[in-house]
Order: C-alpha cells, then structure tokens, then sequence
C-alpha cells in the first residue's frame, strides 16, 4: 500500500486555515442572522465546510493513496452542502426579497474576503502536486475569496443602484454555483488518484 510521507508544513498551513474558519464562521453567521443576509448565510456555512475540510486533511496526511483518494472524494460531496443551504435559503426568501443593511454586508463580506485571502495564499504552495486533499482546500479558499467580492458589490449595489434583496439572492445563488464547480475538480482529481492507486 502506497504510504504518504507525512507532510509537517502542509499539515501546520491546514490546521491555521481552519482555526481562521471557524472564527469567521462564528461571525458571518451572527451578522447574516442579525441582517437577514442569503450570501452572508451561504458564505458562513461555506466556513464552517472549510474547516471541515481543512480537519480532514489534517488527519489525512501521511494515509495510503488509496485512502487519501476516498478522503478527497469525501470532500467533493462536502463542497456540495454549501449549495444546497443556499438554494434552500434563497427559495424561502425569494418571495419576500428584504435588503439586507448594505453596510453591513460590505463590512461582513470585506473581512471575510480578508480571511479567505490569507487561507488562499497559504495554501497556494500545495495546490498542485500534494494531491486532491489540498487541492480541495486551495479551491475551497479561492472561490470563497471570489464569492466574498461579489458580496461586497451586491452591499455597494444595494445601498447605491437597487435597494432589494435581489442583489444579496443573486450573490448566494452564485457562491452555489461555484462550490459545484470546485466538487466537480476535486472528483475528478480524486478518481484519478483512486485510480492510480488501484493500478
């Protein structure tokens, strides 16, 4: 069985980009209650998924191929449940569009663009090369970087171009259709090692 050598600087990266997770989930959460915020709901729970994945990473390194494959194909269903709280979120509220405080979601969807960035360049060193586990986490942390732009922009739409909910639906809809994106690359990469694992 094909044992990976343990990795200590990938596993201590993994183990700080999580502790950053679960802090931000805890704000995000809070302010997406308090405001009635879809992309912030979406975004939070999209925190706490990452350090999910983050965690099993960290217990992961230094397991067989084999294992580490099953673990990545683990986290591409995992990239799925972000979306699925969204579409879930978006179709209650969607009969009743509420803005949210658009300085609110802009200050929210900053730090959490501030988080996701630290994550994201921290793991850029392992995205290609130590397999679909961390790859799955750089994706995680590049697309939440990206969704949390647009959260900015929908609170700056918001509060000077279209005072609705719609903006904020838009945005969580959205962040669902990246997190399939990123479950799609990291099956795909996960198959390939099982596969290679399996030869």
């Amino acid at each position: 069985m094909d044992q990976a050598a343990p990795n200590p600087a990938l596993r201590r990266t993994v183990a700080i980009v999580g502790l950053l997770n679960v802090g931000y989930f805890g704000v995000e959460f809070a302010v997406a209650l308090a405001i009635g915020s879809v992309a912030l709901f979406a975004d939070s729970i999209d925190f706490l998924e990452d350090a999910s994945i983050n965690l099993l990473i960290f217990l992961a390194i230094g397991w067989g191929a084999l294992a580490r494959a099953r673990v990545g194909m683990v986290l591409a269903g995992l990239l799925l449940v972000p979306g699925l709280a969204t579409l879930w979120t978006a179709w209650e509220k969607v009969w009743a569009p509420v803005a949210p405080d658009p300085l609110t979601l802009g200050l929210a969807g900053l730090g959490a663009l501030a988080v996701n960035l630290t994550c994201a360049t921290l793991l850029a060193r392992y995205r290609s090369g130590s397999g679909s586990l961390a790859r799955a986490a750089f994706l995680s942390a590049r697309n939440d970087a990206v969704a949390n732009v647009a959260i900015i922009a929908a609170g700056l739409v918001t509060a000077y171009v279209w005072a609705s909910g719609w903006p904020d639906l838009i945005v969580g809809i959205a962040i669902a259709a990246l997190n399939a994106d990123a479950a799609h690359e990291v099956w795909e990469a996960a198959r390939e090692e099982h596969r290679a694992a399996q030869a």
